[in-house]
């Protein structure tokens, strides 16, 4: 290696281990003060006013031995299902998107994240849970958790979503073994692909059981690796994705661009429906890009500039860009559950599968929503949300926009006609 390689490579080496240094920091910051053990369960008075969640997790994880902790970042042989009761904080305490950890043990129930039971499962008889817990919807929403993650984080995490959002669905959560820690990337991106057999075969089991009607899927950060390979997994042994598999959420997906592409390709033609969040200020998949090859990371893309706006038109792939968005996540990476607006939006749009690109959406003037394509058609400038730091990029709409400005061309193109012939 020439000298002047020798150097970039040395700066390179050096900026990577700086943004390692600021995210561990950041990491540091926002675990202080949790105790250990928060899953130990304890009474709630039913006069604290708080909300129950009811959990279905199902993880690979090894059993830790650790009281409240059940279970560690390591692999084990086979799934492991538990029924978590969490309980929420009365409104006037509870922020939306946060998730108010307790300060000690035990926790206060009236103010903190407080866990209320915890009862061991078999796969066989999660469809007695499902009996007890589908609502009319007959949905079920799972979660995986992305990189950096406890058991205990993802528990909490998906309880807070679950709460905030509204979402009418059944909510199981599967948990891969990450060791929550800043520094096991590599050894977490092999826990994914040691689970994929795991979560594929959940899947199966959700989509063959006649109670339910369908899923959706969300997953986040490395959890989209994860679930993306568990659908072509089954998409390649079974000719498609199960039927019932209608809908997938990817937030701040840790993905290679190049290796979605192919994947996705996987799927077929008969695929579920895709909904992407991305921030170009993502500080956490920064730091994948680079330590990755330097290639562009699926969370990070810019959808308004080629290849990607034709790209996801093609596919039919809606589009949320959360750049502009401002949370309390110093890493931009948790923007998806930490937003009032986005976690409102889960719950009375995406999780059911429907568009977000219409004045419907609900959340008033501080969500505009301009198809791709609309003001390009019109004025040549880049999409934006009116009024909003939320940008949504819809080929549908893009589509039927196109075809209404046709129409409209159509028969202006036939008045001329008329009332020159005459």
């Amino acid at each position: 290696m020439t000298s002047l390689g020798v150097i970039l490579k040395t700066l390179a080496d050096i900026q990577v281990r700086a943004i390692a240094v600021v995210m561990t920091l950041a990491m540091l910051s926002a675990c202080a003060g949790r105790p250990e053990g928060v899953l130990v369960p304890q009474q709630v008075a039913s006069a604290e006013k708080t909300s129950m969640v009811d959990v279905l997790v199902a993880t690979t994880r090894r059993p830790s031995e650790t009281p409240g902790v059940l279970f560690s970042g390591e692999r084990d042989k086979g799934a492991h299902v538990t029924e978590i009761k969490v309980s929420i904080p009365p409104e006037s305490k509870h922020k939306v998107g946060q998730v108010e950890w307790p300060s000690k043990l035990p926790a206060d129930p009236a103010k903190e994240f407080t866990t209320v039971s915890v009862t061991p499962m078999t796969p066989q008889s999660a469809p007695a849970w499902l009996r007890g817990n589908l609502p009319k919807s007959r949905r079920v929403l799972v979660f995986v958790h992305g990189f950096n993650n406890r058991y205990e984080d993802a528990v909490y995490r998906f309880a807070q979503i679950v709460h905030d959002s509204k979402a009418d669905v059944a909510p199981v959560l599967f948990t891969w073994p990450s060791r929550g820690s800043i520094f096991a990337y590599n050894y977490d991106k092999e826990s994914t692909n040691y689970s994929r057999d795991a979560l594929e075969d959940m899947l199966r089991r959700l989509a063959r059981d006649p109670q339910v009607g369908e899923v959706t899927i969300m997953a986040h950060s490395m959890g989209s690796w994860l679930t993306v390979e568990a659908l072509r997994q089954m998409a390649i042994r079974d000719g498609r994705v199960a039927p019932k598999i209608q809908n997938v959420i990817l937030a701040s997906p840790d993905l290679d661009v190049d290796v979605f592409t192919n994947q996705f390709s996987a799927l077929g033609p008969k695929h579920p429906k895709f909904t992407l969040f991305v921030s170009r200020d993502d500080r956490a998949l920064g730091l994948s890009r680079r330590i990755s090859g330097d290639i562009d990371r699926l969370g990070q893309v810019d959808p308004t500039v080629e290849p990607y706006r034709t790209a996801f038109e093609k596919a039919g792939i809606t589009v949320l860009d959360l750049t502009a968005l401002k949370t309390g996540d110093s890493l931009n990476h948790g923007k998806f559950a930490e937003s009032p607006q986005v976690v409102q939006l889960l719950g009375n749009r995406l999780i059911a599968g429907q568009t977000v690109t219409d004045s419907s959406v609900g959340l008033g003037d501080r969500l505009g929503a301009v198809a791709l394509g609309a003001a390009q058609t019109v004025g040549g400038a880049a999409s934006v949300a009116v009024s909003t730091p939320i940008s949504i990029f819809d080929p549908e709409t893009r589509r039927n926009y196109n075809d209404q400005l046709n129409r409209l061309g159509n028969a202006a193109g036939n008045t001329v006609t008329t009332a020159a012939g005459q």
